[in-house]
């Protein structure tokens, strides 16, 4: 592993700033690792190497080096945002082929930032489900390449986790930032509505899908989401002393939650306890058409993506999931579900600055070509695997994964933190505690299992 393709965003940043690297010398260690490892991982659908060497140039160039929050700090991009130049496939072979005439907002603060673009990452088609794999390829988990990355940023996930990449950009409509950071051992947020620009296909699921970071850490985490939200995410007071309630109980009837998950959590709430939180068990009130409003809003959301596109050179399970959706776009559009849903959950989360709960209910899919598969048989895996993180996109409310302990495979585990509007900087100041009490390796690569 060479110098620069090991230290977190906020190191090589730093050492660009002070001139003791250059964003080339950076973003070739890491246009090296992905040319050693993606043939493995799948993370890619194209990279960016001679544009990007040369965009690193143009970093070292610029008078505001020294300025610069993410100075030649290569990233990662989902492919569902717009970056110029590259075409934005979305996963599909039903989407044209054409270069953007112009990047994304969320790729043009990256720039502005001083990051390198080294390339955009797989997508299942049309993001709509939490296994990446479809015509552009499958990506895999670093950690066990037999295993999905997760979906839809999974992708992103596999790149970060894999170290080709310190930082990556994802969105998430139903889990999808926050199913692969769990599966990858990774820092994600979900950001609460309008804290990030969104601009996600049509509408952004009737804006239930937000863009969020992908990091090893959660200073990286908070300095991407600094940029993407173009606004500084600073750190709380270490006194602050917050109510956290937990459960370990699905939010779909029905739907269990495995052991290491619940365990997870457990560990997690005693070592909040112990930094002298207020923690207490409390299960939120969700209703019991909970699901139902789930699957309605994740097909009509797919239904509105893929208007105007030719079904036949979509994928089977995404032709029926848009069918289905269909009948519940002007329903969904009202928006009056999720404004029941938010007002049911207002007093728990009035009672409760933070609710800790499993990032997932069970550990990711083998890596397969589930998009060859049925429709019901990828809505059951989905629904069994991610139950947990739905509700808040439909309540529109921000969400963090953390990385917390090992499955008995070995690979990660993972707990979920859910707040009230505006309480982005608390989560992140209580997984930052959690990180510092228990560590967690940061790539697979550093811990010697990467494609392996």
């Amino acid at each position: 592993m060479t110098r620069w393709a090991g230290p977190t965003a906020a190191e090589i940043a730093t050492a660009v700033r002070g001139r003791r690297t250059t964003p080339r010398e950076v973003v070739a260690a890491h246009l090296a690792a992905i040319e050693r490892l993606d043939g493995r991982l799948g993370a890619f659908r194209t990279v960016r190497a001679e544009a990007a060497l040369a965009e690193a140039d143009e970093v070292a160039s610029r008078p505001d080096l020294a300025e610069l929050p993410l100075a030649g700090v290569p990233v990662a991009v989902k492919d569902n945002l717009p970056v110029r130049g590259e075409s934005t496939r979305v996963g599909s072979a039903a989407t044209p082929d054409t270069p953007a005439a112009r990047d994304h907002v969320l790729v043009a603060r990256l720039r502005a930032a001083g990051a390198v673009v080294v390339g955009l990452t797989n997508v299942p088609e049309l993001c709509v489900f939490g296994t990446t794999d479809g015509v552009h390829g499958t990506a895999r988990n670093p950690w066990d390449p037999t295993r999905t990355a997760g979906g839809s940023s999974g992708g992103s996930a596999a790149a970060v986790a894999a170290g080709m990449v310190p930082l990556a950009v994802g969105n998430d409509g139903m889990g999808s930032l926050r199913i692969p950071a769990a599966h990858c051992g990774l820092v994600a947020l979900k950001p609460g509505h309008g804290v990030v620009p969104a601009g996600i296909g049509d509408g952004s699921w009737f804006g239930m899908a937000e863009n969020g970071p992908l990091a090893t850490t959660v200073e990286d985490a908070r300095l991407l989401l600094s940029v993407l939200a173009d606004t500084e995410v600073r750190p709380g007071r270490r006194d602050a002393v917050r109510t956290v309630a937990v459960s370990v109980h699905s939010p779909l009837a029905g739907v269990p939650v495995t052991g290491p998950y619940a365990a997870a959590v457990r560990a997690a709430a005693r070592l909040l306890a112990e930094a002298g939180h207020r923690v207490r068990r409390a299960d939120p009130p969700y209703p019991a058409s909970l699901g139902v409003t789930a699957l309605r809003h994740w097909t009509a959301g797919t239904a509105m993506d893929a208007a105007g596109l030719d079904p036949r050179l979509l994928a089977r399970r995404t032709r029926v999931h848009a069918a289905v959706g269909r009948r519940f776009v002007n329903g969904v559009r009202t928006g009056a579900a999720r404004e029941r849903l938010r007002r049911r959950l207002e007093p728990f989360f009035a009672a409760h600055d933070v609710l800790l709960m499993p990032a997932l209910a069970r550990r990711g899919p083998r890596a397969a070509p589930w998009h060859e598969r049925g429709w019901l048989r990828n809505v059951l895996l989905n629904t069994a695997c991610s139950p947990t993180t739905p509700p808040w996109n439909l309540t529109g409310w921000p969400a963090a994964v953390v990385p917390f302990g090992t499955l008995p495979s070995g690979a990660p585990c993972a707990v979920q933190l859910v707040g009230r509007p505006g309480s982005e900087s608390v989560l992140l100041d209580l997984a930052e505690h959690i990180e510092a009490v228990r560590p967690w390796p940061r790539t697979a690569l550093m811990a010697g299992t990467a494609g392996t």
